[in-house]
């Protein structure tokens, strides 16, 4: 960092990247598989007696995916934290870092047997068993047991039942079920999810207003967080599940910053168009970024996550996710699995093959095709049924040759939408039987229940063709357990191009789009007609994939990469300046007997315009005002003889007269080429033969792109033009940004002495050399020789929001020598305290001077010119003012605070947040002065 020696920023050693890192903590992994198998069988024997029923419930996409019931970290996440942590292994052995799964629900059915008496069954289904094989993590499950346990005795003995089970419970009242659970989760954000829209307003009046359901979910959210910080330790990690806890990263980390937090979305990720809709989408944006790492399964999932962070909250979306004033949250995708090897080995159990010869026998001469789903509106049953009636009806000689199965596995059957939905789909299988079955057969065999895990292997292994016809579906791992039951026949997979699992299995697959019915029943006729040959070809790509890709392999990769973002982030922050510490900066304010106040002025002095939860005012933005709770500070401060205040700011002479005429103070406009004291004149302090000729095809340039791009506009000022893209649409804004620079580099300023100067969401051009720092030493001599300066200048605090250009305002008062150099250097009367052209083109870079300029800083009584009537063409040189003879500024390290407002990678030395924060100061130092 440029000038500033007092952050202790400096790393000598070669730190690993985080590719680097995570290729070797891969290369771990695949050397310690081999070893595995014993251990693994071991385990597995040991949790026998604790596992699944097979035939509990299976869970809901999005509550269903389920989660990783997982065992421990990696060798490798131990060395990655060292880097940072310094944490050390005992005898060559990884320290056994714990995993908190924290979900909804837990993987438990609960049954109370008495008033201290309850009966767990682990669940079956989704990933709960699945990831029984991970071996790495010693895993925490934290969530809801899904019962309401009002009474004391009951939750102790529940809690003492699920300790065994490794579990962890959240105790949730009806009340908060109802608005949280049935209301804000499932009656708001899973149709939003899933592009079904939000529930019109009679819908809402059905289960509370939207408010109260919202504040249940975040009350809720915080009952989790409460139950997690109760049981963390350091070096956990913490990893957060699905859409019903949005909220909880930033509970977690507002609790404890250097916690590590994960969360996954086993749902869909809307559009930002339709994410946008939601009432609430910017706090809750902001409450997932909270977290370290936020995964998704898709990288269409994670694109549309990062591009609502830019569009709803303005954030910078970057490729490895989006950062807000140099803070990264990671944004990656992490395509589930399944336990492929649970399902393989199934097939050769006694009680499966019963299962397969009694299916074969039952179908002989019949094609199979099946469909195993939610019956949910997401799943597209009627439109999979209505495709396999086309199809029949185009296709008479396969109607007594192939059948459909299609299990629909109830859900939510209170709801109206899905009664209706139950009844339509019984309406069309009963109309179609009746049309093409006979008194021997009918072509549609629909069952309305789940089945056991055997009877589901044996049906997967006895099927030709599986139908996936999702509408809109998050992965869809019933397409993985098909293709992990075909080895042997090898079918045909006809799947969704709106599952997640398209973009993992669409190789293998045949893609589909469900709302085309036609398109639905010519991949049944190719699938069903497909040759051997092909068969093979496709299954043995998709099964390669399923058995590689497993729900192990998928939490093991997203914990190790948590594990590495958190050491990312610490190398980052570790550049990151420190808060202003406002208690040292008062101490020394005081001390000093001749003080130098330094302040920006937009962003810096005014009232914030973007605040958490609100909507930016483009109106208010473009009419800067001064803070309203600025006016005693400043007048305070302006009064007190000892105090000298100057604002240095990028806007023109108006701007800045309309704000501060009243204070007692000096104003630097234009990057401080113009000056004056608030009771005098306007004067120039442009370099004499400042060429701006450039200046109007410049503006022509910029009022061609304002007049092209909505919501965007320029200022012109007579040293500098600025484009403002800010409200403009992110993308379109920054493709015309990057249109204007082409035109521009290679157009008006191709051969012009210009800087042209990119904010995030702006364009600047203006003259060489134009900068806050190059302005400062003559704004400095104007004002030494205005106020009859007779003691050097002992304190200097500059705070502002500029442009990494005007930088070098921070770094022109950085002291070179130790504090406890104090002696001042007196000048001949003769020679007076100017400053050499070389002084002055060092004075923004750190390095090793003579030892005399390193002592004091000398400030050249500048050249001005006047202007009466705000108006370039009347600016006059004045004649050099009588020249002073001694030093102006006796800086010690200890009395120099340079602070930046909301910009994390900066020159200055300190940071603070926004404007609040710098009116807060100001207050302080009003007051204590």
């Amino acid at each position: 960092m440029p000038g500033n020696k007092y952050n202790g920023n400096s790393i000598s050693t070669h730190i690993p990247t985080r590719v680097e890192r995570l290729l070797r903590e891969r290369e771990l992994r695949e050397q310690r598989k081999s070893g595995r198998a014993s251990y693994s069988n071991e385990v597995i024997d040991n949790h026998r007696g604790a596992q699944v029923s097979e035939n509990g419930p299976r869970f809901r996409e999005g509550d269903n995916s389920g989660f990783a019931y997982v065992e421990q970290y990696s060798e490798e996440a131990a060395a990655a934290s060292a880097l940072v942590e310094g944490c050390e292994t005992q005898d060559g052995r990884p320290f056994r870092q714990r995993l908190l799964v924290v979900a909804n629900r837990l993987p438990v059915s609960a049954v109370r047997r008495g008033e201290d008496s309850w009966s767990l069954e682990i669940s079956a289904g989704g990933l709960v068993t699945a990831l029984l094989g991970v071996k790495e993590f010693e895993a925490r499950w934290i969530g809801w047991a899904g019962v309401n346990v009002p009474d004391e005795i009951g939750q102790k003995a529940l809690t003492k039942a699920l300790a065994e089970k490794r579990c962890i419970p959240v105790f949730l009242d009806e009340e908060i079920v109802h608005q949280y659970y049935n209301g804000y989760c499932n009656n708001i954000l899973w149709p939003l999810f899933h592009y079904l829209g939000l529930p019109q307003e009679d819908r809402l009046a059905t289960t509370r207003s939207f408010q109260s359901q919202f504040a249940a979910y975040k009350k809720a959210n915080q009952m989790f967080a409460d139950v997690v910080n109760a049981h963390y330790e350091e070096g956990d990690v913490v990893w957060c599940h699905d859409y019903h806890l949005m909220y909880l990263p930033e509970c977690l980390k507002k609790h404890n910053t250097k916690m590590k937090v994960g969360w996954f979305l086993h749902t869909p990720f809307p559009s930002s168009e339709i994410h946008r809709t939601l009432p609430s989408r910017s706090e809750l944006l902001r409450s997932v970024l909270a977290a370290d790492l936020v995964g998704f399964h898709t990288y269409d999932y994670a694109r549309h996550f990062v591009s609502a962070c830019t569009r709803i909250l303005g954030l910078e979306g970057t490729p490895e996710g989006v950062e807000d004033q140099g803070r990264l949250t990671r944004v990656a995708a992490f395509p589930i699995g399944i336990d492929s090897d649970r399902f393989i080995r199934a097939l050769e159990l006694p009680q499966v093959q019963e299962h397969i010869n009694e299916l074969k026998d039952r179908f002989s001469g019949r094609k199979v095709m099946l469909g195993v789903d939610r019956l949910d509106m997401i799943k597209g049953i009627p439109q999979k049924i209505l495709a396999f009636e086309k199809f029949l009806e185009e296709n008479p000689s396969w109607r007594d040759k192939v059948v459909l199965l299609q299990i629909a596995v109830p859900t939510r059957t209170d709801v109206p939408e899905y009664q209706k939905l139950t009844s339509q789909v019984h309406e069309i299988v009963g109309r179609i039987n009746g049309r093409f079955g006979t008194l021997t057969a009918v072509p549609i065999h629909h069952l309305d229940r789940s089945l056991d895990f055997h009877a589901l292997c044996a049906l997967y292994a006895v099927t030709d063709v599986a139908l996936v016809t999702s509408l809109r579906d998050g992965m869809n791992l019933v397409s993985y357990e098909f293709v992990a039951c075909q080895d042997a026949k090898k079918g045909v997979l006809i799947l969704s191009e709106f599952a997640g699992a398209a973009q993992s299995l669409g190789a293998g697959a045949i893609l589909v789009n469900p709302w085309n019915i036609t398109e639905v029943a010519a991949s049944i006729g190719q699938a069903l007609n497909m040759p051997a040959e092909e068969r093979e070809k496709r299954h043995r790509h998709n099964f390669h994939h399923v058995t590689t890709h497993t729900a192990q392999e998928w939490a093991e990769t997203f914990v190790s990469e948590l594990n590495d973002t958190v050491v990312e982030a610490q190398l980052r922050t570790s550049k990151v300046p420190p808060e202003l510490p406002q208690n040292d900066a008062m101490e020394h304010y005081l001390q000093s007997s001749n003080r130098l106040l330094i302040l920006g002025f937009n962003a810096t002095l005014t009232e914030p315009v973007d605040t958490p939860g609100s909507r930016g005012d483009q109106i208010k933005e473009m009419e800067l005002k001064l803070h309203p709770e600025l006016k005693e500070p400043l007048t305070a401060l302006c009064n007190d003889p000892k105090t000298t205040v100057v604002v240095l700011s990028g806007s023109d002479r108006h701007v800045l007269d309309k704000n501060f005429e009243e204070y007692d103070m000096w104003l630097a406009a234009e990057n401080g080429m113009f000056l004056r004291h608030t009771k005098g004149k306007w004067m120039t302090t442009m370099p004499e033969h400042l060429n701006m000729e450039w200046v109007d095809s410049v503006k022509h340039v910029f009022e061609y792109f304002t007049e092209r791009t909505p919501r965007s506009h320029f200022d012109f000022r007579d040293t500098l033009l600025v484009w403002n893209y800010k409200y403009a649409d992110v993308e379109f804004g920054r493709l015309q940004a990057r249109d204007m620079l082409q035109h521009l580099w290679t157009g008006p300023i191709s051969n012009a002495s210009v800087d042209v100067v990119q904010g995030s969401r702006s364009v600047e051009v203006r003259a060489v050399g134009v900068t806050k720092g190059a302005a400062i030493d003559r704004i400095l001599g104007e004002i030494v020789h205005s106020k009859s300066m007779t003691t050097p200048i002992d304190y200097v605090l500059c705070i502002g929001h500029f442009v990494g250009k005007d930088e070098d305002v921070y770094t022109f008062f950085e002291p070179e020598l130790p504090s406890d150099v104090t002696s001042i250097t007196r000048s001949k009367a003769t020679e007076g305290p100017r400053l050499s052209a070389e002084r002055r083109a060092s004075a923004s870079r750190s390095g090793a001077k003579s030892s005399q300029t390193k002592t004091q800083r000398s400030m050249p009584a500048t050249d001005r010119r006047t202007d009466n009537n705000h108006s370039s063409g009347s600016l006059r040189r004045r004649p050099s003012p009588e020249k002073n003879s001694w030093s102006v500024l006796d800086l010690k390290g200890d009395n120099y605070f340079s602070c930046a407002v909301g910009r994390t990678r900066t020159s200055a030395r300190y940071l603070v947040s926004s404007s609040d924060d710098v009116v807060s100061f100001l207050h302080r130092l009003a007051n204590a002065s």
